[in-house]
């Protein structure tokens, strides 16, 4: 097959080099929408701007995720549609739309016997409180238990989420997105 020159477009030099010095940029005014690629840099606070700081992320290292994938809290994802790069945003989330209230039912008393080693040995480091004893349910997941009390021969473990009770409150911005 002969290609025809005067078929093939030609194209100017600055034009080509114009397009290669703006198409990194080719992201920059893409809203949020679902399946959005998405990178973030925030603070979560507890209860409100004034409350607790309990994570930050940095503009070097911010949250990346893909809108709609379920890694993110829907109210959260919900509140960034529509944004692009550069926007800043103030997201406040209700206890019951987070993590939800603390479940009596997640709390559970485990004999300290369960807790031996191959050798049956217990691993006493294990039995102090603020320790997270990862617990394996029946179905295979891996769930964390929050050691909140120690008793002679068993111990309590918590299984809400560590958030469970607190209305959620982020400030930041929009990093990226494609």
């Amino acid at each position: 097959m002969t290609l025809h020159h005067s078929l093939i477009p030609t194209f100017s030099h600055s034009l080509i080099l114009t397009f290669l010095f703006f198409a990194p940029n080719i992201y920059s005014n893409m809203n949020i929408t679902k399946g959005s690629q998405v990178a973030v840099h925030y603070k979560l606070m507890a209860d409100g701007p004034d409350g607790e700081l309990i994570e930050e992320t940095s503009v070097e290292e911010p949250l990346r995720f893909t809108i709609g994938d379920g890694e993110m809290l829907p109210k959260f994802e919900e509140a960034l549609m529509g944004l692009v790069k550069d926007d800043k945003f103030t997201i406040a989330i209700a206890t019951e739309d987070a993590y939800g209230e603390e479940q009596e039912n997640l709390y559970a008393e485990y004999p300290k016997s369960d807790f031996v080693d191959e050798d049956g040995k217990m691993d006493d480091e294990l039995f102090e409180e603020g320790e997270v004893i990862p617990m394996e349910t029946p179905a295979g997941d891996v769930v964390e238990g929050l050691v909140v009390e120690v008793k002679l021969n068993s111990i309590v473990l918590d299984f809400n989420h560590p958030l469970a009770d607190t209305d959620l409150y982020f400030e930041g911005h929009v990093v990226e997105v494609q």
